[in-house]
Protein backbone atom coordinates (compact mmCIF):
# COMPACT_ATOMS: atom_id res chain seq x y z
CA UNK A 1 0.00 0.00 0.00
CA UNK A 2 1.45 2.89 -1.05
CA UNK A 3 5.41 2.69 -0.99
CA UNK A 4 7.67 4.49 0.74
CA UNK A 5 11.17 4.17 2.78
CA UNK A 6 11.11 2.77 5.83
CA UNK A 7 12.44 2.33 9.24
CA UNK A 8 13.90 4.30 12.00
CA UNK A 9 12.93 5.34 15.66
CA UNK A 10 9.15 5.31 16.21
CA UNK A 11 7.49 8.01 17.39
CA UNK A 12 5.89 7.61 20.64
CA UNK A 13 2.98 4.69 21.02
CA UNK A 14 -0.45 5.91 22.59
CA UNK A 15 -3.40 4.24 22.58
CA UNK A 16 -5.15 4.41 18.77
CA UNK A 17 -1.61 4.84 17.11
CA UNK A 18 0.11 1.84 17.04
CA UNK A 19 1.69 2.16 14.24
CA UNK A 20 4.76 4.68 13.64
CA UNK A 21 4.18 5.17 9.88
CA UNK A 22 2.69 4.16 6.65
CA UNK A 23 4.41 3.81 3.79
CA UNK A 24 4.20 6.83 1.66
CA UNK A 25 2.73 8.62 4.28
CA UNK A 26 3.67 11.66 6.84
CA UNK A 27 2.07 11.67 10.10
CA UNK A 28 -0.03 14.27 11.48
CA UNK A 29 0.63 16.20 14.75
CA UNK A 30 -1.43 14.98 17.49
CA UNK A 31 -3.17 18.52 18.30
CA UNK A 32 -3.32 21.69 16.56
CA UNK A 33 -3.27 25.01 18.72
CA UNK A 34 -5.46 26.23 16.47
CA UNK A 35 -9.51 24.59 17.12
CA UNK A 36 -11.20 22.85 13.94
CA UNK A 37 -7.49 22.44 12.19
CA UNK A 38 -4.98 20.05 12.22
CA UNK A 39 -0.92 20.74 11.72
CA UNK A 40 -1.12 18.79 8.16
CA UNK A 41 -3.25 21.54 6.83
CA UNK A 42 -1.65 24.31 5.14
CA UNK A 43 -0.78 27.19 7.85
CA UNK A 44 -1.84 31.03 6.74
CA UNK A 45 1.35 32.59 5.08
CA UNK A 46 3.16 29.68 5.23
CA UNK A 47 5.53 28.27 2.31
CA UNK A 48 6.28 24.69 1.76
CA UNK A 49 10.34 24.62 1.38
CA UNK A 50 12.01 24.03 -1.88
CA UNK A 51 9.19 25.89 -3.88
CA UNK A 52 9.69 30.18 -4.58
CA UNK A 53 6.02 30.90 -4.77
CA UNK A 54 2.81 29.48 -3.19
CA UNK A 55 0.50 27.56 -5.05
CA UNK A 56 -3.06 26.73 -4.79
CA UNK A 57 -3.71 22.95 -4.25
CA UNK A 58 -6.93 21.99 -6.00
CA UNK A 59 -6.47 18.77 -3.32
CA UNK A 60 -4.73 19.16 0.07
CA UNK A 61 -1.76 16.95 0.72
CA UNK A 62 -3.26 14.42 2.87
CA UNK A 63 -4.68 10.71 3.27
CA UNK A 64 -7.27 10.05 5.41
CA UNK A 65 -8.41 6.34 4.97
CA UNK A 66 -7.15 3.60 3.20
CA UNK A 67 -9.30 0.90 2.66
CA UNK A 68 -8.66 -2.53 2.04
CA UNK A 69 -11.07 -5.40 0.04
CA UNK A 70 -10.92 -8.34 2.49
CA UNK A 71 -12.15 -11.88 2.03
CA UNK A 72 -12.16 -13.16 5.35
CA UNK A 73 -13.25 -10.51 7.66
CA UNK A 74 -13.01 -13.07 10.27
CA UNK A 75 -9.08 -14.12 9.94
CA UNK A 76 -8.43 -10.37 9.41
CA UNK A 77 -10.07 -9.19 12.96
CA UNK A 78 -8.00 -12.37 14.61
CA UNK A 79 -4.75 -11.37 13.13
CA UNK A 80 -4.45 -7.52 14.13
CA UNK A 81 -6.95 -7.49 17.21
CA UNK A 82 -6.43 -10.97 18.83
CA UNK A 83 -2.86 -11.34 17.25
CA UNK A 84 -1.10 -7.98 17.17
CA UNK A 85 -3.40 -6.64 20.00
CA UNK A 86 -4.83 -3.44 18.07
CA UNK A 87 -7.88 -1.82 18.87
CA UNK A 88 -10.72 -1.21 16.34
CA UNK A 89 -11.94 2.10 16.08
CA UNK A 90 -15.25 1.02 14.58
CA UNK A 91 -16.11 -2.52 14.10
CA UNK A 92 -18.93 -3.70 12.00
CA UNK A 93 -19.75 -7.35 11.60
CA UNK A 94 -19.59 -8.82 8.41
CA UNK A 95 -18.88 -5.80 6.93
CA UNK A 96 -15.77 -3.32 7.99
CA UNK A 97 -13.55 -2.91 10.88
CA UNK A 98 -11.24 0.45 11.22
CA UNK A 99 -7.93 0.88 13.22
CA UNK A 100 -6.77 4.20 13.57
CA UNK A 101 -3.00 3.98 12.32
CA UNK A 102 -2.12 7.60 12.85
CA UNK A 103 -2.95 10.68 14.09
CA UNK A 104 -5.83 11.55 11.15
CA UNK A 105 -5.42 8.26 9.19
CA UNK A 106 -7.57 4.63 9.83
CA UNK A 107 -6.84 2.03 8.35
CA UNK A 108 -10.01 0.19 6.50
CA UNK A 109 -10.95 -3.59 6.14
CA UNK A 110 -14.08 -3.77 4.05
CA UNK A 111 -15.53 -7.08 2.99
CA UNK A 112 -14.70 -7.83 -0.09
CA UNK A 113 -18.00 -8.67 -1.48
CA UNK A 114 -19.70 -5.32 -0.01
CA UNK A 115 -16.27 -3.32 -1.52
CA UNK A 116 -17.51 -4.22 -4.92
CA UNK A 117 -21.01 -3.18 -4.49
CA UNK A 118 -19.78 0.43 -3.05
CA UNK A 119 -17.31 0.72 -6.08
CA UNK A 120 -20.36 -0.28 -8.32
CA UNK A 121 -18.18 -1.18 -10.89
CA UNK A 122 -19.82 -4.99 -11.76
CA UNK A 123 -15.86 -6.31 -11.97
CA UNK A 124 -14.22 -7.70 -9.03
CA UNK A 125 -11.98 -5.15 -8.14
CA UNK A 126 -11.25 -6.50 -5.18
CA UNK A 127 -7.53 -7.91 -5.41
CA UNK A 128 -4.63 -6.57 -3.21
CA UNK A 129 -1.55 -6.48 -5.17
CA UNK A 130 1.86 -4.40 -5.86
CA UNK A 131 1.08 -2.56 -2.68
CA UNK A 132 2.83 -2.94 0.81
CA UNK A 133 2.00 -1.24 4.05
CA UNK A 134 5.34 -0.63 6.56
CA UNK A 135 5.62 0.15 9.96
CA UNK A 136 9.30 0.84 11.22
CA UNK A 137 10.86 -0.30 14.45
CA UNK A 138 13.71 0.94 16.20
CA UNK A 139 16.49 -1.91 15.91
CA UNK A 140 17.29 -5.15 14.36
CA UNK A 141 15.47 -7.31 16.98
CA UNK A 142 12.64 -5.30 17.19
CA UNK A 143 11.91 -6.54 13.56
CA UNK A 144 12.87 -10.15 14.32
CA UNK A 145 10.45 -9.74 17.17
CA UNK A 146 7.40 -8.53 15.44
CA UNK A 147 7.66 -10.69 12.50
CA UNK A 148 8.01 -13.89 15.04
CA UNK A 149 4.07 -12.27 16.31
CA UNK A 150 3.13 -11.63 13.36
CA UNK A 151 3.79 -15.41 12.01
CA UNK A 152 2.46 -16.78 15.10
CA UNK A 153 -0.75 -14.41 14.63
CA UNK A 154 -1.46 -16.32 11.28
CA UNK A 155 0.97 -14.30 8.85
CA UNK A 156 3.08 -15.27 6.41
CA UNK A 157 7.03 -14.71 6.18
CA UNK A 158 7.82 -13.74 2.89
CA UNK A 159 11.24 -12.27 4.02
CA UNK A 160 12.97 -13.29 6.69
CA UNK A 161 14.94 -10.47 8.23
CA UNK A 162 17.84 -9.03 6.40
CA UNK A 163 19.46 -6.42 5.57
CA UNK A 164 17.57 -4.86 2.23
CA UNK A 165 18.87 -3.78 -1.50
CA UNK A 166 17.80 -0.70 -1.13
CA UNK A 167 17.40 2.11 1.35
CA UNK A 168 19.93 0.89 3.94
CA UNK A 169 16.76 -0.69 5.59
CA UNK A 170 17.21 -3.50 8.06
CA UNK A 171 13.38 -5.38 7.24
CA UNK A 172 11.43 -8.66 6.85
CA UNK A 173 7.74 -9.02 4.44
CA UNK A 174 4.90 -10.51 5.80
CA UNK A 175 1.47 -11.44 4.46
CA UNK A 176 -1.51 -10.62 6.64
CA UNK A 177 -4.57 -13.60 5.99
CA UNK A 178 -5.83 -12.31 3.35
CA UNK A 179 -2.62 -11.40 1.19
CA UNK A 180 -1.71 -7.88 2.36
CA UNK A 181 2.20 -7.35 2.34
CA UNK A 182 3.49 -5.63 5.76
CA UNK A 183 7.07 -4.69 5.30
CA UNK A 184 8.72 -4.72 8.88
CA UNK A 185 11.09 -2.47 8.68
CA UNK A 186 14.75 -0.31 10.93
CA UNK A 187 16.09 2.33 8.91
CA UNK A 188 18.41 4.87 10.79
CA UNK A 189 17.49 7.28 8.32
CA UNK A 190 13.96 7.90 8.86
CA UNK A 191 12.68 10.74 11.55
CA UNK A 192 9.48 12.58 12.51
CA UNK A 193 10.16 15.93 14.14
CA UNK A 194 7.78 17.99 16.38
CA UNK A 195 5.84 18.92 13.59
CA UNK A 196 4.92 15.90 12.42
CA UNK A 197 6.76 16.12 9.24
CA UNK A 198 9.05 12.92 8.08
CA UNK A 199 12.47 13.24 7.28
CA UNK A 200 14.36 10.65 5.41
CA UNK A 201 18.36 10.40 4.85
Amino acid sequence: MILLPLGGTPAEVTPGNKITAVQGLTECALSSPVPGKDRCSPREGHRPSGTDTPKEKAMEQQVHFMTLATRDLDAARRFYRDGLGWDPLMDVPGEIVFFQVAPGLVLSLFDAEKFNRDLATGTDLSSVSGVTLAHNVGGPDEVRDLVSRMESAGGTVLKEPQPGEFGGVFHAHVQDPNGVTWEIAHNPGWRIDEAGRVHLG
